[in-house]
């Protein structure tokens, strides 16, 4: 099982810690380079993370554990109207972004009144395909509950977030965030961080317990593995116009390519000496039609 982190120093010699991961088989998912700064989103085997600490320490940097790194996560608004707090639905995106996940934001087409709201199959759907929901909701504890229908049928774990404090277990909800609702600004005061801090804490504790889960019975490849096989062996990934042209998920990964003509040849990748289509489900994302790769259990293959 490999572990995310996140590794930011200076320029100076951080070809040290490259090389290092390279020598424990691990990967750089991203690199971002900021002025005199570098920060790095690795990928290690979870017995060689102490290793990644030392070096991390000779070279005056900081290194520390990303749990949402290779992850995307949904943060849905009943709408993305002016009237649905999209500035608190803006900021959790961008502020989970910063702990390395991938995220997408997502209005409901009816989501808007307590009296008229609803979600469609294909809304649920798009919504389950990634590794966790926020539903960003408002400042009443009237309306938060009477559209917990919204979310209590989704398949995926589900956080809340909202103004009121409400116990999660009233509204079916794996967790529930206080501190957010309508409002018309930024999140920018110390309240409305500590509340983002709280946000991340919460997604990250439900997401180490989804990657205890998958231990239990892991997947037949890794999904770190298999973007990077994409990566090598598609040719058209290297010119897609994307910022991230393969977003990893916890139990595979998504391919910004049309299902309808590159399936076929994703199907046909070699991963660890596995044909893809052979230890994968692969099918059309409802999302742009997309190429979603779900990987499979150990156990499908006993």
């Amino acid at each position: 099982m490999y572990e995310t982190m996140t590794y930011t120093g200076g320029v100076h010699k951080h070809y040290e810690m490259e090389e290092l991961i390279e020598d424990l088989g691990g990967f750089i998912l991203q690199k971002n380079a900021s002025q005199l700064d570098i920060t790095l989103t690795i990928a290690v085997a979870a017995e060689d993370t102490g290793k990644i600490k030392d070096k991390a320490k000779e070279l005056l940097g900081d290194v520390e554990l990303s749990p949402l790194a290779s992850t995307e996560i949904a943060v849905v608004s009943p709408t993305l109207a002016r009237q649905h707090l999209p500035h608190a639905a803006c900021d959790i995106a961008e502020y989970l972004r910063r702990y390395g996940t991938k995220t997408n934001m997502i209005g409901l087409a009816r989501g808007a009144g307590k009296g008229i709201s609803q979600i469609s199959k294909r809304e649920k759907d798009l919504i389950e395909e990634h590794d966790l929901a926020i539903f960003s909701l408002g400042s009443f504890e009237d309306c938060i509950r009477k559209k917990k229908f919204l979310f209590e049928d989704i398949d995926i774990p589900v956080i809340v977030t909202g103004s009121p404090e409400i116990p999660a277990e009233e509204i079916n909800a794996n967790a529930y965030v206080a501190g957010f609702g309508r409002i018309p600004r930024r999140l920018k005061r110390g309240e409305n961080i500590r509340a983002l801090r709280k946000l991340v804490s919460t997604a990250e504790d439900i997401i180490s317990k989804q990657k205890e889960d998958l231990n239990d019975d892991p997947l037949i490849v890794s999904p770190v593995i298999t973007k990077i096989a994409l990566e090598r062996k598609v040719p058209d990934v290297a010119h897609i116009n994307s910022p991230m042209s393969i977003v990893s998920q916890l139990d595979g990964v998504r391919v910004k390519l049309p299902y309808d003509e590159y399936h076929d040849e994703i199907s046909d990748v070699m991963v660890e000496d596995y044909r893809l289509g052979d230890i994968a489900e692969i099918k059309k994302s409802k999302m742009y039609d997309h190429t979603l790769v779900k990987i499979l259990p150990e156990s499908s293959i006993l």
